[in-house]
């Protein structure tokens, strides 16, 4: 793969992983949380093929191979960063909303 489809793989993969993430909350808020547990499934699938992009690109540098740092680049990391902390907050809100279902509290 050429340097640009790598990065927008990981941009791609990084935007579903925070999107899939935000169903997740709203699933969870709307009491559905078995359909919140599969959307951070799948979330936690599409990181995993992020990371192996990102893998990608640090390998390579490791190697010798001189990496391009572009705005892209630069980009599709801030979207993986991005989408990692959103994944990890959506999990703590479908915890927080399915506790509040479990408690009566709305």
């Amino acid at each position: 793969m050429d340097f640009e489809t790598v990065v927008f793989s990981l941009i791609a993969n990084s935007g579903e992983v925070r999107s899939l993430s935000m169903e997740a909350i709203e699933f969870a808020k709307g009491g559905s949380f078995d359909k919140a547990r599969e959307a951070i499934e799948e979330a936690n699938k599409k990181l995993a093929e992020a990371h192996s992009t990102q893998t990608t690109l640090i390998q390579a540098e490791a190697q010798g191979k001189e990496t391009k740092v572009t705005l892209l680049l630069v980009h599709a990391q801030d979207h993986l960063m991005n989408a990692i902390t959103i994944k990890d907050m959506a999990r703590e809100f479908v915890e927080l909303y399915e506790l509040i279902k479990s408690v009566g509290l709305k």
